[in-house]
């Protein structure tokens, strides 16, 4: 392990190399080059490495007049490899700084991410450091940025969830532990890169509160293609050998084993995914991955699993390519709909909302679950000759929930979150306040449901007629700006207010509550 060491700094020291592998770039590259000059962090403070890998005359033309013009860029001309993997090692071998941070040339920094993130990895000590990443067009995982974490450890904090190079690494420690990318084109390049940084790393931290990195989503992007399974899985197999290297058969290498076998196998199986594969590409799919099922993932990986991957896993293991076809096309028929079934303010300006849940298949009640065994009865799949106990939900249950959110993919906000009572109703509660936030200048939000109900999950418009929505009656004084949930003409539930009239509501709303949880402490 290495010794984290905090860096003393003279005034010209470079903090942080910024790492990008440039191939004729479009033109969001020239939003990654603004989002560098406005770094809070001192100019002088930190090197932009341009790593060009081979591209034509006119993106050599606009790499140098990036490097004529900014006194913090360089530009390294290497010949084509064709991956990113080889100009990013070229980059940690040319860097001055005392961090390497990796960023794509379709992505940008937020104006504060260097400056944040190197105070941050100084103070813990950090020999690999994750800035929180914000997608742009896309929706990535939350829970690894749910709060600050100084010391991350593997198998207790969701590191797995990213796994994108776009990280700050200690660059002593990517040398002396000689990390590096594999050099062409591997397939889980990055995946390979940041499990080895943090088996090897002596600290992880996280920096969650502050938005570091816009991953953004651009069309025809690696990640949205179709896969060549032949070529593919002998890459993930080289990951799952890193993960064997590395750790001892038990828990932790099973929790660490799911993440891909979740992931990268079963999801590809699951529902409308698997059903619109041509038959030809399900069946070349399936060759490969069945049996790396049954040779590297154990009954102890499955013991993580939601209920439906169980299924699939044991459907696959055994080689049940029909039934696992049926298995997604019941996946695919399933209609979740949510729907108000009441609505009233609460006097201290809270909006409750009643909902109730129905998932169904062919017009029939689709997840049917014994109440006393917890066992699902309507799956119209043979579970024969598969483990005992496979249809029992077990644990699923306790997690079945709905959520209210708003927002676009990669930008959702949560705004009310209930257990579901039987699997079929909830009470939720808004507050218009943290709705429509102090910058808010919108004058209606539409909601959506996200329900999770024995594993599964639906995200669905919240659905109302407007006479249940009606009764809710006017917006109470503590609930600010009047405000009143409307049913659009599609029966698609919004939330909307008085705007830009009503600041002073808003106002005077706030500072009565603030009185009011005085008033009750006192």
């Amino acid at each position: 392990m290495s010794t984290p060491a905090s860096p003393t700094h003279s005034p010209a020291h470079i903090r942080v190399s910024v790492v990008v592998p440039v191939f004729n770039p479009g033109d969001s590259f020239d939003d990654l080059i603004a989002s560098l000059d406005r770094q809070t962090l001192d100019h002088a403070r930190f090197e932009l490495l341009l790593c060009d890998d081979g591209s034509d005359d006119a993106t050599r033309a606009r790499l140098a007049e990036v490097e004529r013009t900014r006194s913090y860029a360089r530009v390294l001309y290497l010949p084509h490899s064709g991956w990113p993997g080889t100009p990013r090692n070229e980059g940690v071998a040319a860097a001055r700084g005392d961090y390497v941070q990796f960023v794509d040339q379709d992505d940008w920094l937020f104006d504060e991410a260097l400056e944040r993130m190197c105070d941050f990895a100084d103070q813990h000590g950090a020999d690999v450091l994750v800035g929180k990443e914000v997608g742009i067009g896309r929706a990535l995982p939350t829970r690894i940025y749910r709060r600050d974490v100084p010391d991350a450890r593997l198998g207790r904090d969701p590191l797995l969830e990213m796994l994108t190079p776009h990280k700050m690494f200690r660059t002593a420690f990517l040398r002396e532990k000689r990390v590096r990318f594999p050099d062409g084109k591997v397939r889980l390049e990055d995946h390979l890169f940041v499990m080895r940084a943090y088996f090897e790393a002596s600290r992880i931290s996280i920096l969650a509160s502050t938005p570091c990195y816009a991953w953004v989503k651009q069309p025809g992007s690696a990640s949205s293609a179709r896969i060549d399974p032949e070529s593919y899985y002998p890459h993930l197999e080289a990951v799952l050998d890193l993960v064997d290297e590395y750790t001892q058969p038990g828990p932790l290498r099973d929790r660490l084993l799911r993440h891909w076998f979740r992931g990268k196998i079963l999801k590809r199986l699951a529902g409308k995914r698997f059903v619109k594969y041509p038959a030809s590409y399900r069946e070349r799919l399936l060759d490969v991955v069945a049996p790396l099922a049954r040779r590297r993932f154990g009954p102890g990986v499955d013991g993580g699993l939601a209920f439906p991957h169980r299924i699939r896993a044991a459907l696959l293991r055994a080689d049940r390519r029909a039934d696992l076809l049926a298995f997604a096309r019941f996946e695919h028929e399933l209609e979740c709909r949510v729907a108000v079934t009441s609505a009233s303010w609460s006097r201290g300006g809270g909006l409750h909302l009643g909902v109730r849940v129905d998932i169904s298949r062919d017009g029939q009640d689709a997840l049917v679950i014994d109440g006393e065994s917890g066992r699902l009865t309507s799956l119209p799949v043979p579970m024969d000759g598969l483990p005992t106990g496979l249809l029992e939900t077990g644990r699923e249950l306790r997690n079945d929930r709905v959520e209210l959110v708003t927002g676009d993919a990669g930008d959702q906000r949560v705004l009310a979150s209930a257990r579901l009572r039987d699997g079929r109703t909830a009470t939720l509660a808004l507050d218009p306040l943290r709705v429509f936030g102090r910058g808010d200048d919108s004058r209606g939000v539409r909601i959506v449901a996200k329900v999770r109900r024995a594993g599964w999950t639906f995200d669905v418009p919240l659905t109302s007629d407007t006479a249940t929505l009606a009764g809710a009656g006017h917006s109470p004084f503590l609930a600010g700006r009047t405000c009143a949930p409307v049913a659009t003409r599609g029966g698609a539930v919004e939330l909307r207010r008085v705007f830009p009239r009503g600041r002073l509501k808003d106002l005077a709303g706030r500072a009565a509550r603030r009185v009011r949880r005085r008033t009750r402490r006192g």
